[in-house]
């Protein structure tokens, strides 16, 4: 009897990892389908477009790093309060984050729009590469706010478990940036045809109508905050800001490290020319064909974990992570198969440049042998930040990019004068690294015997 209640629980566990990994899955999907159209209409353009997206890029994804780390913090507090039935708790996080947020983007949307050139001079670019590169970056920078409000949304909907909602804005987004690149990239049905900066605007246009959504489903009267009155929601409270950003901080601090090594690997690649950095924008894009839906086994263990140590139950916890880790397996071995054995079928979906394909093709094989590790280490620091580790994946990250990525890349390319594909390797050595050392400290820590954050933030 003891044996069927035990099958009954895990049943009901797949069921409800299924009922969020499907739409995180399908979101992520969405936005790497997207991504692959505009960037495969960018790369109709030339090598130079492609190079002005990747450098911007670069610039606006830290800032995307930063509030993606805040609402990681954020999503923490929720899937705790929400697992406890605190939902005083749970209102309060969400409209402090989100508040502060706000203040905090409109900062720094000025200071990219009105330091354009002098951020990517970093890149020490050609002056047609970087002419490209400040209209793009200005023009996308008016979607900044929008983009965070949009993080907000749904690493608060996530926290609670529903993936559902956050899939649809998704959808919208994505469709509507792929609609106005498609007719302000190329001038379609009467459009001006604006190339780069046609894709620039089609972005700030579908972050602005996605924002728009995610706040009318925060404030309807089904809504998080929908019972707020709107004098209160103005009021900041400082002492709850700072546990949110606390806890978020780490794992913001891990994605601009990702971030920073991103912007000194780039400088080192336009040594080798545009055709390379523009093999290493594209096989980015591509590589999400195996990243991007095992991604989603990562935000659900952050979710779980969070919302069973909420509610006290250690060996669901353990139930939860290990049915997270054989799913993560199982997509990650089938999309990675398609990176190793197809590489310049992806490629050429991307571009026609013959050079980009034979070069890019080379990256993604060598990105598609580590994607188990990769994958699987998302997992595990998912779970741990969903107890409230989130120093530890900062950590992690920090010791491969700092310790491996960024020094050997550099020695190997400007001391023994190896080739990019040198580069490449580093990158994949890295990240079985990192695997290893979030495994061993994973072993190491009892996550699920933690002090609840909504407690010790309330003391």
């Amino acid at each position: 009897m003891k044996e069927n209640t035990k099958t009954v629980n895990v049943k009901e566990i797949r069921k409800k990892i299924l009922s969020m990994i499907l739409p995180i899955t399908i979101e992520n999907i969405l936005q790497m389908t997207a991504g692959f159209v505009s960037m495969a209409m960018i790369g109709r353009i030339d090598a130079i477009a492609i190079g002005a997206l990747g450098i911007s890029q670069r610039i606006t994804q830290i800032i995307w790093a930063l509030f993606k780390g805040v609402t990681t913090g954020a999503s923490v507090f929720v899937a705790q309060a929400y697992g406890a039935n605190n939902i005083k708790k749970l209102k309060s996080v969400v409209q402090q984050t989100l508040l502060s947020t706000v203040i905090l983007v409109l900062i720094f949307q000025q200071i990219v729009f009105w330091n354009a050139t002098t951020l990517l001079k970093i890149f020490n670019p050609t002056p047609e590469l970087m002419s490209n590169a400040t209209a793009f970056l200005r023009i996308v920078s008016w979607g900044l706010p929008f983009m965070a409000i949009s993080l907000v949304v749904t690493g608060v909907l996530q926290g609670m478990g529903n993936a559902k909602v956050p899939m649809k804005i998704a959808f919208i987004m994505n469709l509507l940036n792929i609609i106005f690149g498609f007719l302000l990239i190329f001038g379609n049905f009467g459009f001006p045809a604006l190339g780069l900066r046609g894709a620039a605007i089609a972005t700030a246009i579908a972050q602005t109508i996605s924002a728009l959504i995610g706040l009318y489903v925060l404030f309807n009267k089904n809504g998080v905050l929908g019972t707020m009155n709107n004098r209160s929601f103005f009021e900041l409270d400082f002492k709850e800001i700072f546990s949110v950003y606390k806890i978020g901080m780490p794992s913001a601090f891990e994605s601009i490290f990702w971030q920073i090594s991103a912007i000194i690997l780039t400088k080192i690649i336009l040594t080798f020319g545009e055709t390379a950095l523009a093999a290493y924008q594209l096989g980015l894009q591509a590589e999400s064909i195996s990243f991007t839906p095992a991604a989603g086994f990562g935000i659900a263990a952050t979710a779980f974990i969070g919302q069973a140590i909420g509610s006290r139950s250690k060996e669901l916890g353990k139930i939860y992570l290990r049915e997270l880790i054989i799913g993560t397996l199982l997509i990650t071995i089938f999309c990675a198969s398609i990176l190793v054995f197809l590489p310049g079928g992806v490629m050429r979906l991307l571009t026609d440049d013959y050079e980009v394909i034979k070069l890019g093709s080379i990256y993604l094989v060598i990105m598609g042998l580590v994607q188990i590790p990769q994958n699987i280490s998302g997992v595990l620091n998912g779970a741990l930040r969903g107890a409230g580790f989130t120093r530890v994946p900062m950590i992690v990250a920090g010791a491969g990019i700092w310790g491996i990525r960024i020094p050997f890349a550099l020695i190997l390319t400007y001391y023994f004068k190896l080739d990019i594909r040198a580069i490449w390797i580093v990158m994949g050595i890295d990240l079985v690294f990192r695997f290893f050392l979030s495994l061993i400290i994973y072993k190491t820590k009892d996550i699920y015997e933690q002090e609840l954050l909504i407690e010790t933030s309330n003391a």
